[in-house]
């Protein structure tokens, strides 16, 4: 069992933000994609914590103001859900606003920081964990979460509802929300939606998708709860240990492919968890990238941003070489979006989690928010309503000023709790991975 954490929050407010204009009649119903609803019962979670001298003399509604404009943008964001006629899900862009929670810490974020299970646990309580429902017309589909340090410190929590948009959507909010925080409010009209339709994907014919496994009708309360407790676990690999594993899979493998680092981090846990979990090893896992790398594009939200694939090997995972299935993940990958999209029976999903599942998150800019100029000391995202096979989300490495491209990986993992443990001593006794 978890350790009770010994600092106290107590809730000091909740208020709601809303659009800065009122939402167009256009575009008040927000029609939601099948992948959208094959991703309704997860949730985004991320936390930025900044230092006393970060927000100096700044108060919440320093903080709030600039969101007002920000949903004028994100028009979706201030919406509730509904359904139509045929019970289909959408969401009315009702300007109904995203929900505000101060919190207020009796111990400083050093005391946070030296607590010995923060990396684990700890900074879960830092998000608000409200999900969709059971009031499902009434339930927001973005929480922000101000916790004020004795310090002085701040930590900003954001819950993100998937079926609202995908990791990359959830940080050009938060990202947005800086830029605005310090005086750069983009011109671009919100009132013309952007051409979605997906051509990244085209293999031929129609199946039933492999990334998604059916689970029990949830009703209205979107959230389901997998078979074991799911723990979080957040390990750093360094740019030198990244290149240097690189470079002894490629002298001891065959495999001429030209590798990333998140192929082989991704290759290093499925080979682990194969070996931990013995005959139940996942030969078939799920990959979630990126489909377009460009930052500087005004995305609306949504699920379109990402490109969900399947993987499986013909061989034991745990008797192959990371080159292998490195390999396997960066050429034999085959993507579902389109067949999720036409899959469209109308019952309840998950994704995260129906299989292993790897998100590359890497090349996005998780350290966007800044305040006063200010970047955060510390930053993390997970993944929330993760399935039994459990999930590994791939992240920038801290922030300490270089180019990004060498500053390692924060690999945040969501799995079964009696298998973070032997994952922990596995990555320490192979890789010197901590």
């Amino acid at each position: 069992m978890a350790p009770t954490i010994s600092t106290p929050l107590s809730v000091k407010k909740l208020s709601s933000v809303v659009p800065a204009e009122v939402t167009a009649d256009e575009v008040k119903d927000h029609r939601l994609t099948n992948i959208d609803l094959a991703l309704k019962l997860h949730y985004i979670r991320g936390i930025y914590v900044f230092s006393a001298e970060a927000i100096e003399g700044a108060t919440i509604e320093d903080f709030k103001k600039p969101m007002f404009p920000l949903l004028h943008l994100f028009y979706t964001a201030s919406g509730r859900i509904r359904r139509s006629e045929t019970g289909r899900p959408f969401i009315k862009c009702n300007d109904s606003g995203v929900r505000i929670v101060e919190v207020f810490s009796e111990k400083s974020i050093e005391e946070w920081f030296d607590n010995r299970y923060f990396n684990h646990h700890d900074w879960s309580f830092l998000v608000h964990h409200q999900v969709l429902g059971p009031d499902l017309g009434f339930s927001p589909l973005v929480y922000m979460q101000f916790t004020f340090f004795k310090c002085g410190g701040l930590s900003v929590g954001v819950s993100w509802a998937h079926v609202l948009g995908d990791v990359f959507s959830a940080l050009t909010f938060i990202n947005m929300w800086s830029q605005i925080l310090q005086g750069h409010v983009p011109l671009k009209s919100i009132h013309v939606l952007p051409n979605t339709d997906d051509d990244s994907d085209s293999t031929p014919g129609r199946r039933i998708p492999l990334s998604i496994k059916r689970v029990n009708p949830v009703q209205d309360c979107w959230l389901t709860s997998p078979n074991c407790k799911i723990e979080n676990h957040s390990f750093h690999f360094t740019a030198n240990q990244l290149e240097n594993i690189l470079s002894d899979t490629a002298a001891a493998g065959t495999q001429p492919v030209k590798l990333s680092h998140f192929e082989i981090i991704s290759a290093m846990i499925w080979k682990s968890l194969c070996e931990i979990r013995g005959d139940s090893g996942p030969r078939m896992v799920t990959i979630c990238t990126r489909i377009s790398s460009k930052e500087n594009q005004f995305p609306f939200p949504g699920n379109k941003m990402m490109s969900i694939s399947t993987v499986e090997a013909d061989f034991s995972a745990a008797k192959g070489g990371l080159d292998e299935l490195a390999a396997l993940i960066a050429e034999k990958k085959v993507t579902e979006n389109k067949w999720i999209e036409e899959n469209g029976d109308g019952l309840d999903y998950i994704l995260y989690g129906a299989n292993l599942t790897f998100v590359d998150v890497g090349d996005a800019d998780i350290y966007g928010l800044k305040l006063k100029g200010n970047k955060p000391v510390f930053v993390n995202y997970s993944i929330h309503g993760v399935g039994d096979e459990g999930a590994v989300l791939v992240l920038p490495g801290p922030d300490n000023g270089s180019d990004r491209r060498g500053r390692g990986k924060t690999v945040t993992v969501m799995l079964p709790e009696n298998q973070v443990a032997e994952l922990k001593n596995m990555l320490k006794e192979e890789w010197n991975i901590a």
